[in-house]
């Protein structure tokens, strides 16, 4: 495994791929509290304008079976700015969309090219940190995934009613463009992989890799967590129009407060490994997450959503940190795959999230289906620590 030895080097790694994650986490979340404004604008429904994240999620985790092995052959650095290129490119092209039908192939290209940053960024750290430090040095780079989430969440909310949702994705674009300048530079020196692609020694990891139990498990939670927890966002915009409760700038501030929860989370991390050891942190989380989806079942006003945001979002990372450093070590000799494989599974959660989240509100209501989602988060806590660490939960 390829270590960092120094710290600084460890530093500035973790800077140059946080740049690239911030970028690429923006253009994600950035459109969630403008689906209204959106819709308006195109003349189509919001309900459909809302699927405008399935459109991302989906080529999001299709690209990843192909971009793991290629990453693990042709280096996951080169990987990163060829995505981060192509990112920038179409967020340019979907600010100068004239219709629904062409936001929506773009929004789908735009997904398989953020595909190549964030799922290489951790495999780069799992080859390049040593295992007591990497579930530390990736919540650091989680406070940049984390601050671009919250940037894209607030300041497209309140850029729309200056800038417009155009001059929004226009933002999107220049802040990929910024990640790319800082993988080409930044990795300029990096040195060419020994290997070569190959799609047999590529099929051949993948069946290794999901012989292994724990990587069932693993890539089964992270499902989860996508159907559950982001099947809410393109629904809180909408949902707040309907009870009269506020428009996109509240909508912006409500998902910021699921950055929040993140940045508590980054701030607690090291006092929660000390303190509560890894099983009890996910059963907490599982708590966390159902107080949050309950609060929004019940929620009148919109700051009691932000409230319930933060707790879903402390939740999520304290879940969503733990998967991705254990999956980091499943298979040290295809890291790029596994964390692939991973990846795929999450974003096929998150695509059929909002789907899944729309049918209960029609069939059975929206504070039935979020209560419904918050004894499921409870369960995939206890579940997961259960199979994770249950040592830890039977020494207490």
């Amino acid at each position: 495994m390829r270590d960092s030895t120094s710290e600084a080097a460890t530093r500035r790694l973790i800077l140059i791929l946080a740049i690239c994650g911030f970028a690429s986490s923006f253009a994600i979340r950035s459109l969630d509290p403008l689906i209204g404004v959106v819709a308006r604008d195109l003349q189509s429904d919001p309900h459909t304008i809302a699927l405008l994240a399935t459109a991302l999620a989906i080529p999001y985790a299709f690209i990843q079976p192909i971009l793991g092995p290629v990453g693990d052959a042709l280096g996951k650095e080169r990987i990163m700015k060829v995505c981060l290129a192509i990112l920038a490119a179409t967020l340019a092209a979907s600010a100068l969309t004239p219709d629904s039908v062409t936001l929506f192939v773009l929004r789908m290209v735009s997904g398989a090219a953020a595909g190549g940053v964030i799922p290489m960024v951790l495999a780069t750290i799992g080859d390049r940190v040593e295992m007591a430090r990497r579930q530390i040095a990736i919540s650091r780079f989680l406070l940049a995934v984390i601050a671009g989430q919250l940037s894209g969440a607030t300041l497209s909310g309140f850029l729309a009613e200056s800038i417009g949702w155009r001059g929004v994705f226009a933002l999107s674009s220049a802040l990929a463009l910024i990640g790319f300048a800082a993988a080409l530079f930044g990795f300029a020196k990096t040195a060419a992989p020994t290997t070569a692609f190959d799609v047999s020694v590529a099929l051949a990891r993948y069946r290794a890799i999901i012989a292994l139990p724990r990587a069932r498990a693993l890539f089964s939670f992270v499902f989860i967590e996508g159907v559950v927890i982001f099947g809410i966002f393109p629904f809180v915009a909408p949902l707040l129009e309907a009870r009269g409760a506020g428009g996109p700038s509240e909508a912006g501030i409500i998902i910021a407060g699921f950055a929040a929860g993140g940045i508590l989370y980054s701030a607690l991390v090291a006092v929660l490994l000390r303190t509560l050891g890894l099983a009890w942190m996910l059963v907490a989380a599982g708590a966390f997450g159902a107080f949050g989806f309950a609060g929004i079942a019940v929620a009148g006003h919109w700051s009691v959503d932000a409230i319930a945001m933060v707790a879903l979002g402390l939740s999520f990372y304290m879940l969503h940190n733990s998967f991705q450093t254990q999956v980091t070590e499943v298979e040290p000799q295809a890291r790029g795959s596994a964390v692939a494989l991973h990846a795929f599974s999450f974003f096929c959660g998150q695509a059929i999230g909002p789907v899944s989240l729309g049918f209960g509100f029609a069939v059975i209501g929206q504070a039935p289906t979020l209560l419904f989602g918050a004894l499921a988060i409870l369960a995939l806590g206890i579940v997961a620590a259960w199979i994770l660490a249950p040592a830890q939960l039977r020494a207490r």
